[in-house]
């Protein structure tokens, strides 16, 4: 585009035929909930605007796709996959959004989740929603592409768009970006804005960006900070300067596992990825995780005292086209509905409603102890002890098999510590078992983006790669053969 060669309307109808053939056609992604109509236009607009005044920046006329409950200001609904958001269009965008906008983005459309955020039921099928359908993992079609960012992980890795923008309380960016073979970035909670953003829990939710590279997802991160909020806690960052290829060279990182032999095909490209590591100049120290299971379980008191308080709120000052307007009258509605239950229930939203607000002494004491035992006495603690930089560890296991009947099983990841934290969580493609792509996980202390994009960076160029999805329909079975 700088050259003249390419325009972002070119750009933008590209995508849109490429949506057209493999998201609603061919393999039918699903990937996609809804396109901007006014995309072409926003494109035209800033072409002209290129040859006027020159570009505000790398991101000038780029088409970035953004989750399905994150706000834009256009006449596309903010839906977070359910019918009870249909009519949901925003006055304003998200400052994620507006920041991305103000950077020269185009907003190509919204990306298909796990409903909700994937915060239903205990027995929920990820990438799954009532308004999108099954969002498919363009790998493996029958593999599940993770949540609850399903779309715009499937979307960035079968080249829909250049970037897209996903959010997380717990796996939610990290999950499906190492499932869909891309690089995916979860925040310290507070750099990104959270108005305008569908809700789960305000003490752990946060955007992300997804991209196909590090330097794509440091790129897009720039744009995002929500600058103003930072003010007194850290610095503003050019977060693409600070890439480095010599990064992991004299790093002290500790090393995470899942149960030992649990997933030996896992383990192979693990311990390729960490001799990368040491062939870069990082010395390698064994740590042992922390207990998960008291964490987990503050956690979830945490999570469904903010959901009801955080959601009530939400629904209050939606759209007044909105008629749900409290996550009492959303559980009536899916009773009601022939679409929201149709595959699984609603039995988080029942735990949520019955919680007791956010002057609970129960839920004070959960928030309190959950950001201790991640935090202070979790992660920072490892590095303190150990004289550590950051920790990597295997993101979670290849992609599983999508079960509508059973729903998602519990797979190990390594998302909850530095979810519950608060703290950064970055994700770069490290391999794959049997064409199925995983990640290694970079894990720091507040604030510490920088640091894991500079290292997963520097790492990045030392790993083989794992090459573009082939849509393979599936792995097992006569039906499809072998491939």
């Amino acid at each position: 585009m700088a050259s003249g060669q390419l325009t972002s309307e070119a750009l933008v109808h590209s995508y849109l035929d490429r949506i057209e053939e493999l998201d609603r056609q061919g393999p039918a992604l699903h990937a996609i909930i809804a396109l901007n109509p006014d995309a072409v236009d926003e494109a035209r607009a800033l072409d002209q605007e290129r040859r006027e005044r020159g570009p505000r920046g790398p991101l000038h006329g780029i088409p970035v796709l953004i989750k399905d409950n994150i706000e834009t200001q256009d006449r596309v609904p903010t839906t977070a996959g359910s019918f009870a958001l249909a009519n949901n269009f925003a006055e304003r965008d998200a400052p994620v959004v507006a920041a991305l906008r103000a950077a020269g983005a185009v907003i190509l459309g919204k990306t298909n989740l796990s409903e909700w955020a994937n915060f239903r039921s205990n027995h929920s099928i990820s990438g799954w929603s009532a308004v999108g359908g099954l969002a498919r993992n363009p790998y493996v079609l029958d593999r599940t592409a993770c949540g609850s960012s399903s779309g715009s992980a499937a979307a960035v890795a079968a080249d829909l768009a250049p970037a897209a923008v996903g959010t997380e309380t717990d796996g939610s960016v990290t999950c499906p970006a190492s499932m869909n073979g891309i690089v995916g970035l979860k925040p310290t909670v507070g750099l990104i804005s959270q108005r305008g953003i569908v809700p789960v829990a305000h003490s752990q939710d946060t955007a992300g960006p997804m991209g196909r590279s590090v330097a794509d997802v440091a790129l897009l991160l720039t744009a995002m900070v929500d600058k103003t909020a930072l003010a007194g806690k850290a610095p503003v960052v050019d977060y693409v300067k600070a890439l480095d290829a010599n990064a992991l060279q004299g790093k002290r990182i500790g090393v995470l596992r899942f149960e030992p032999g649990k997933y030996p095909e896992l383990d192979v490209v693990y311990n390729n990825a960490l001799n990368q590591l040491r062939a870069a100049g990082a010395t390698l120290i064994e740590v042992k995780s922390p207990d998960l299971v008291p964490i987990e379980t503050a956690e979830l008191k945490v999570l469904l005292t903010e959901f009801k308080v955080d959601l009530d709120r939400y629904l209050a000052g939606a759209n007044p086209a909105v008629k749900v307007r409290s996550l009492a009258q959303l559980i009536a509605y899916d009773r009601a509905s022939l679409y929201e239950l149709e595959l699984f229930g609603q039995d988080v939203f029942l735990q949520a409603e019955g919680t007791s607000g956010l002057d609970d002494p129960s839920y004070r004491s959960a928030l309190v102890q959950a950001k201790r035992l991640a935090g202070s006495d979790g992660i920072d603690r490892l590095l303190r002890e150990q004289r550590l930089d950051l920790l990597v560890a295997p993101t979670t296991t290849p992609a599983w098999r999508v079960d509508m009947v059973f729903g998602d099983p519990n797979a190990d990841a390594s998302a909850t510590l530095p979810a519950v934290a608060g703290y950064p969580h970055l994700t770069v493609p490290m391999g794959a078992v049997q064409g199925l792509p995983v990640g290694l996980s970079f894990i720091g202390p507040a604030w510490s983006e920088a640091l894991l994009l500079a290292c997963g960076y520097a790492f990045s160029l030392h790993s083989p790669g794992i090459g573009p999805p082939k849509f393979v329909p599936s792995l097992e079975g006569v039906e499809f053969g072998t491939h």
